[in-house]
């Protein structure tokens, strides 16, 4: 499934809603919803604030993919170049006070992978959560 959505928070809140429904459709258990949604919302959020400066005249893709067990959440813009895994780790107390970068590590604890690419002009950001199904 792909969004094409404005730079808006607003269409951040609708990707995250059609990620839940996508998700419930095919069985994902709840925790790994919980997590996808709260890892896509991050994301969304820093691509709407950060890469298209909130302007609803850009645009970006999202594009949900789901098979045996792993579910993929792939975000396209076409900001600036900026690498979010090129952050360094908040691991350490220390790090609690340092301003910025949060949601990067929280995206990080919630996903198995995040890989970024620098595609066509185009910032691509992949999101891969393995999981086991839920039973019935």
């Amino acid at each position: 499934m792909t969004l094409e959505l404005r730079a808006t928070p607003e269409e951040v809140m609708r990707a995250v809603t059609a990620l839940e429904t996508f998700a419930h459709e095919r069985g994902v258990p709840e925790a790994t919803i919980y997590s996808l949604a709260l890892a896509l919302e991050e994301s969304g959020s820093n691509v709407v604030n950060h890469a298209l400066q909130r302007d609803p005249e850009q645009r970006f893709r999202v594009t949900l993919e789901h098979a045996d067990g792993t579910f993929t959440i792939e975000l396209r813009d076409r900001g600036p170049e900026f690498d979010p895994t090129a952050l360094a780790r908040k691991t350490h107390a220390e790090d609690a006070d340092a301003p910025g970068g949060w949601g990067t590590e929280l995206v990080r604890r919630q996903m198995d992978e995040v890989r970024y690419t620098r595609e066509a002009g185009e910032n691509v950001l992949r999101l891969t959560r393995h999981f086991r199904p839920a039973t019935a």
